[in-house]
Parts: C-alpha cells; structure tokens; sequence
C-alpha cells in the first residue's frame, strides 16, 4: 500500500502498476502480489483512505467484481477500457481526460512492425513455405508466430501451445486425399517437447499424412532463454541429458526424418517440397542455434555487405524481411544517375550493423550482390 496525495487512488496488479505510476505518479496505490485469495482488510482499509476508487486492470473486471462483491464502491470498467492491451496514455485519458496535455500524447512514429531478428533461423523455413502454392501452415506459440506476418506470411492459425500438430492432423481427416502436399504444422523444439509429442504420436497412429516442421533452436527463444530437454542443459544452466529429437520422433513411429540447416535456404526449400508431397506422416527438424545465444553473439561471423553496381533490384533478399536489409525506391532519372537500367525501382542495402552473417541472402541472390565483408 503506497501512500500518495490526491482524493483518488488505484486498485492495481501486474503491468497496470506501472501504467498507474506514470500516469498518476503522485496518487496513492495499492499493488496487489498476489490477486486470489483476495486480502479483504487491506482493501477495505485502502478504500476507506481515499475518496475515489479506481482500479485498474487489462481486460475482464476481475479485481473490481469481487471488490464490489464487498460492498466497496469503485470505478472500473465504466472508464477503463475492457478490450486491448493499457499504456500509461490510455489510464490517464481514461481518468481524467482533461489532465492528458502533450506528455502523455502519442508520438508520430515510423511503424516498427514486429520481426523475427537478424540471422533467425526461422526466417530460412517460413521463407521456403512462402514461395510454396496452396499449402495450408498451422503455427504454434514461439518467436516463429512473426512467420504469419509480411512479407513471409507463411503461417494460417495459430491457436494455443500443440495445436500446431493436432489442426494439421484434423485437416488430413477433413481434407482425405486431397489433401495430401498441402498440409504442414510448425512448432519449436520446447514446444515440441511440452505438449507437441502427443499431437504427433496421435497422428502417427491415425494415419496422418501432415508434415511436422520442428523448429530446433536450441532454446526457449521467446520467453527468455530457458534450457528444455532437447538444448542440453538444465534450468541451472548445468549439462543435462539432451533429448535426441530425430530417434524419439522415429520411436514415435515416424516413418521420414529428416534434418535441415535452414540458412541453407535452396536445400531447405528442396527438403520441403520432397517431404510435404510425401502421402505418409514426416517430420523435418530444422536445426541452427538462436541468433540471441551467447555463443553465437561471441562467433562475430564476418557480416554480409552489397555491392550496389550489382543489384538489379529483383528484391529477392528483401522478400526475407531481415530487419538487416533495406529497400531504397528510385526514380527513373534517379536510377540512370547510379548507372542502373531505366526500368530498376531500387536497389537493396545490407545494413552491416545488424547483419549476423547468417548467409540466407546471399543464397537467394543471382548477381553477385550479397557476399562476406572480408570477401569483398
């Protein structure tokens, strides 16, 4: 309970503190640790310090019901908004509109859309689905759900943690023999490990012809990095047993296993195709470490750099979207200057600060634009 000035104070848990502190730095709050069982005296002896009640939470009114279900008197959702995510701007709007002024108004940004980073290696996979027709992708829980965005736009659904394996076998019951070269179900190796295995051994033993895409980044990318069963290491960090996905996936009874480096992006994409037209259950595990790894920040890989008198612009490498990569529209007057054809709309840059030298670029470009920094 944290005293403060004013006849107004908050009822908050979790992130909407913070969005309260900034908003109404001064006020005094009452930040909830733990929300169930609620500590009914400490609220009504909050509540009985401040004339205005507010409280504060993203979504469903679940504080300010079982508050009022005391008897308490407070404002909730008649001012905060029950859908979308808070920010400070919004509490404050929400509250007191007329006190917003130009601190808490919103900036005339560029768009930073989300992105997989530099040198992912989920870029490889979702690069190869997207150049593929009619093929329905179900996606999973992870940093590789960004595959649903542009330019990528590789993935279909998305529902919960194992719903990747279970939809794709779904489809293949609805869809019968039709189907088969059109189904594929993505996951990631922890997700795999949580609650991917049943949805595939279920698909195995049902005659599912889907193909299962594991994503191996050697980590929990997403969440912060925590070890699994497959990466080798306890969650202390300490050497563990390493869960060998190719044999369990065969102990599971499926018939094709196969293992890509997905920076090997024309390999990749040829595995893809053999193993999607493929009218029996297969697995590919696609296997390169996060870019994020300690380990692979110390490799410092040479970066990638353009030789700008060789780009045609065909944006092959920019249909990536690797943040590292740049697309710079021209003018026809503007592409004779720079000794271009009249017909080129720009030319692609490597900004070579980002690039982790993962190489998928290079691999996609025909004209000897893309190569290592210490090779040119």
């Amino acid at each position: 309970m944290e005293e403060g000035t004013g006849p107004r104070g908050f009822i908050c848990a979790g992130t909407s503190y913070n969005y309260v502190k900034e908003a109404f730095p001064e006020a005094p709050v009452l930040k909830l640790g733990m929300v169930w069982p609620l500590p009914e005296q400490m609220i009504r002896d909050f509540a009985a310090s401040v004339e205005d009640l507010v409280i504060v939470e993203e979504l469903d009114p679940f504080l300010e019901t079982h508050i009022k279900a005391m008897g308490i008197d407070c404002h909730g959702k008649d001012m905060i908004p029950n859908q979308g995510e808070l920010n400070s701007f919004l509490v404050r709007k929400s509250v007191d509109t007329d006190s917003v002024g130009e601190l808490f108004a919103p900036l005339d940004l560029p768009m930073r859309p989300p992105n997989m980073c530099a040198g992912c290696p989920h870029r490889g996979i979702f690069y190869g689905l997207s150049r593929m027709k009619d093929v329905f992708v179900s996606g999973d829980i992870g940093c590789y759900t960004l595959g649903f965005l542009p330019p990528l736009s590789a993935m279909d659904s998305c529902v919960c943690m194992g719903a990747s394996v279970t939809i794709a076998h779904g489809m293949t019951k609805a869809l019968g023999k039709e189907g088969v070269g059109k189904v594929v179900a993505v996951l990631g190796d922890s997700t795999f490990m949580h609650s991917g295995m049943t949805g595939l051994l279920n698909a195995v033993y049902n005659e599912s012809y889907a193909t299962v895409i594991i994503l191996d980044n050697r980590i929990t990318a997403m969440t912060g990095h925590q070890q699994n069963p497959a990466s080798g290491r306890n969650i202390k960090g300490e050497p563990a047993n390493a869960i060998n996905l190719e044999k369990l996936c065969v102990a599971l009874g499926v018939p094709r296993v196969v293992v890509v480096d997905p920076h090997a992006i024309n390999a990749t994409r040829k595995v893809l195709k053999e193993e999607i037209a493929s009218p029996e259950p297969s697995v590919i595990i696609s296997r390169a470490p996060c870019a994020l790894l300690p380990e692979v920040l110390k490799a410092k890989n040479p970066p990638y750099c353009t030789s700008l008198e060789n780009c045609t612009g065909c944006r092959a490498c920019v249909r990536l979207g690797c943040p590292a990569i740049s697309w710079h529209p021209l003018t026809v007057e503007q592409a004779v200057e720079r000794g271009y054809k009249e017909k080129q709309k720009g030319y692609a840059m490597i900004t070579e600060v980002q690039c982790n030298g993962c190489g998928q670029c290079a691999e996609l470009c025909k004209f000897d634009a893309i190569s290592k920094r210490e090779e040119n």
